[in-house]
């Protein structure tokens, strides 16, 4: 297969036979921005995100996994993982805790809007359910299995 511009051969590669939705990319043909992300890889964000916290490690799972080709998740991946750079590791890792909590496949958008808008400070834990007075109106188990008449 060769791409030609006004006559001129720009460049030439093999086609491929096999599966359908099979490529092959030359890096030197990839743009700038996406060249920086050939040297990543998987087990770099995995071991990266590990560092952070499980819940971290799973958001950086889902996201690895959600896409047909890996390598497309790298830049969110990325993203998030520097966020702990401008919130700090714990922040990140109760934003991701919350956003799990939304989804089983949150996004970068939803934990960056947890942090900003502070959610991640937030106490986790929910206020305890009250204890009923004895004057409450309550009815016992009796009432209910009709020995109380």
């Amino acid at each position: 297969m060769e791409v030609l511009f006004e006559g001129n051969r720009l460049c030439s590669h093999l086609r491929l036979h096999g599966r359908v939705g099979q490529y092959r990319t030359t890096e030197a043909h990839m743009p700038p921005k996406h060249q920086q992300y050939v040297a990543w890889n998987s087990d770099r964000f995995r071991q990266w995100s590990t560092q952070i916290g499980v819940n971290t490690t799973a958001v950086v799972e889902s996201i690895l996994t959600s896409y047909k080709i890996e390598q497309q998740g790298y830049r969110a991946c990325m993203a998030i993982l520097k966020m702990a750079d401008t919130y700090s590791s714990q922040h990140l890792e109760v934003a991701c805790e919350r956003a799990l909590d939304y989804s089983p496949r949150p996004s970068y958008k939803t934990i960056a809007a947890i942090l900003k808008a502070g959610h991640d400070k937030l106490s986790s834990n929910p206020d305890p359910i009250p204890q009923l007075s004895p004057y409450s109106f309550t009815r016992g188990a009796a009432y209910y299995s009709g020995g109380a008449k």
